[in-house]
């Protein structure tokens, strides 16, 4: 099978940009309808959803933003009642409050199509066996590729993440065939083969499907030598739907765009107007078929340019160039998004830590590893050990609880860390740039 909907893969661009329009133009009229959000924002800039005849019109309509789903939370952002929704995810956030997703049962069947496409794209099929090493539960990315494979008619294995040893029996003894992960974690993979004396010649792997954070060629390239297989990006946001976005197909050469569901812009992310097709700004996607939670002009702050090119594979999406770097002050560590707010909140609650940070963010391996250096009191420095080990009991547990990640917490002396005039500098990021591609 070369398509999962050929025809929504392959129309004329004028035939899709006529289907656009036709849902941007329902898009706008239920969120302005349903929405008490969108019927502020709409009125408060002047917008009207009517006065919408041309895709370009949607520089006429107001911008969402991640804190927009934050100051709705938790169903604010709903167009439909709660009756209707069927499935809810959510993500952490940094203001103790996180950005909730809903879904009907027809966003969910839409769900499994898109992540469908993506898989057929990528070579896999109903004769695959798909190793899903990604975190189930609120996170979207778990679920969305679980059903998605089933949906092509592939066996899943659940396996989750974590436990390595434990992942590399699973791959050997129920010969997984499609690998589902970070492409950090599939590199730690392939060092744990490694350590074990064994190669990709004991494992039964073919294609390997990643994304949830940065990357390029030559991180691909290591991953294929070492695990044996064809690596494809995809690119999805939990706000928007979770995985099925965008994605690779075996030619390797930009993301496809489902733009049948998703109406792309790229913009200034200092003047935030529109930019010309092939130019590099900040993606903002509007939904064009969700009923749940329609977004309007999100605002993602990833880095990246769409362009249109023809594909030895058939496909007339627009293509996106994998995103690299942000405009905000995002990190992304391990496939999880950790935001330098998180970490203030945390030292907040704690007494005995002061508001100085500093995250440093390395690589151990193939992973990456984050140490969090907290300034305390002199007295407790120097001479309280035991309260130091108690404070960092406290706040590594209180971090894991809340970034979602265990770091490594260091105390360090009073007036230690760097002091700055202008905008503090929280974090020192000393990994490779992932992103090596021009």
């Amino acid at each position: 099978m070369k398509y999962w909907q050929e025809r929504e893969e392959t129309m004329s661009v004028e035939e899709r940009e006529a289907f656009q329009l036709e849902r941007l133009q329902t898009t706008l009229n239920r969120a302005y309808e349903n929405v008490d959000f969108y019927s502020r924002k709409f009125r408060e800039v002047g917008a009207d959803p009517s006065t919408v005849k041309d895709l370009k019109d949607i520089a006429n309509m107001p911008f969402t933003t991640k804190q927009d789903l934050r100051d709705n939370y938790p169903y604010g952002m709903f167009a439909v009642p709660l009756r209707d929704i069927v499935r809810i995810h959510s993500s952490s956030g940094t203001t103790g409050k996180p950005t909730v997703v809903g879904y009907t049962k027809a966003d969910l069947e839409n769900w499994k199509d898109l992540v469908a496409r993506l898989f057929i794209a990528g070579g896999a099929d109903q004769n695959d066996i798909v190793h899903i090493a990604f975190t189930y539960g609120l996170f979207t990315g778990g679920f969305g590729l679980h059903y998605g494979a089933e949906h092509i008619g592939a066996s899943v294995i659940p396996v989750s993440s974590g436990n390595t040893g434990r992942q590399i029996n699973i791959m050997q003894d129920y010969r997984s065939s499609v690998l589902i992960s970070t492409p950090s974690y599939a590199l730690h993979i392939a060092e744990t083969l490694e350590k074990q004396g064994l190669t990709k010649d004991d494992i039964h792997l073919r294609l390997g499907m990643f994304g949830s954070e940065p990357w390029g060629q030559k991180i691909r390239e290591e991953i294929e030598e070492k695990l044996g297989v064809i690596a494809t990006d995809n690119y999805g946001l939990s706000e928007l739907m979770g995985p099925g976005v965008a994605g690779e197909c075996l030619e390797k050469k930009g993301l496809h765009v489902n733009e049948d569901h998703f109406l792309m812009e790229i913009i200034d992310p200092e003047t935030l107007k529109p930019l010309p097709l092939g130019e590099k700004g900040e993606l903002v996607i509007t939904t064009l078929k969700r009923e749940a939670m329609p977004l309007i002009r999100y605002r993602t702050r990833d880095i990246t340019r769409l362009y249109r090119e023809e594909c030895p594979c058939g496909r007339t999406l627009i293509k996106m160039e994998k995103p690299c770097g942000r405009t905000d002050d995002m990190l992304i560590i391990n496939g999880v998004n950790v935001f330098p707010s998180q970490v203030e909140e945390v030292l907040e609650k704690v007494q005995g830590a002061s508001p100085h940070y500093m995250l440093i963010v390395t690589k151990k391996g193939a992973l990456d590893d984050l140490e969090i250096q907290i300034e305390v009191s002199e007295a407790l420095f120097f001479d309280e050990m035991k309260k130091q080990r108690t404070l960092m009991e406290e706040l590594t547990k209180l971090f894991q609880q809340g970034l979602l990640i265990k770091p490594k917490v260091k105390l360090v002396m009073p007036k230690s860390l760097d002091r700055f005039e202008g905008k503090a500098k929280r974090v020192i990021d000393k990994r490779p740039v992932a992103c090596d591609y021009e």
